[in-house]
């Protein structure tokens, strides 16, 4: 172990996701040999991001207003909403092309072990905008609702779960990803043209 403060970076650094103890270590020697400029403006931009960034009042991403550019963009289909788990999720199904409705970000999955329950989850949320009192006065009438959580065990608990919520909904259609992406996997790993076509080949549930 180092000593005082260079050991509680690389602690600090190793709390990170994906982050362990030698990368931890590398980015931490990394950061006491950069230029200070280099390190005070890393420190700004965390300072912006903490300071600066919310979650949109109506679908849950992440955003610099009230609203994010997809709930705010009129030429986005209200009437069509593609539940995610997180706003990394967004970004991969925009890169399809495929997808010109709004979304909900959910804030994660079902995960009893971790303690993550559906009142963890932004279910609450996705239920207030189906039901006409959402943030949105637009989304009156939305008409389906595509399940796009990840293909994982937490993934299908959640799309199982909020599948038998949405069956409440009369006239609503609530459709689930095709197959063909890998189970286990996270949405933001595949390629577009797996979930371009996973998304235009959504089954109905």
């Amino acid at each position: 172990m180092f000593e005082g403060p260079v050991q509680d970076l690389i602690d600090e650094l190793g709390r990170l996701p994906g982050v362990g103890p030698k990368s931890a270590q590398r980015i931490a020697f990394h950061l006491l040999a950069a230029d200070p400029a280099d390190v005070s403006r890393l420190q700004d931009v965390l300072q912006k991001v903490k300071q600066g960034v919310r979650f949109c009042e109506v679908c849950g991403n992440v955003s610099e207003r009230e609203r994010c550019r997809y709930c705010s963009d009129a030429r986005r289909d209200p009437t069509l909403v593609c539940v995610v788990e997180e706003p990394k999720d967004v970004l991969a199904v925009e890169r399809t092309r495929e997808f010109k409705g709004r979304y909900h970000v959910l804030g994660g999955a079902l995960d009893p072990l971790a303690g993550v329950g559906p009142d963890t989850l932004r279910i609450r949320e996705l239920l207030a905008r189906l039901g006409g009192t959402g943030p949105a006065t637009d989304e009156t009438e939305i008409a389906e609702v595509i399940i796009a959580t990840d293909p994982n065990t937490e993934g299908e608990a959640t799309a199982t779960y909020l599948v038998r919520l949405l069956r409440d909904f009369p006239g609503l259609t609530v459709t689930r990803l095709a197959s063909g992406l890998p189970m286990g996997g996270d949405l933001e790993f595949a390629d577009e043209l797996t979930l371009g076509r996973a998304l235009s080949g959504r089954r109905a549930l």
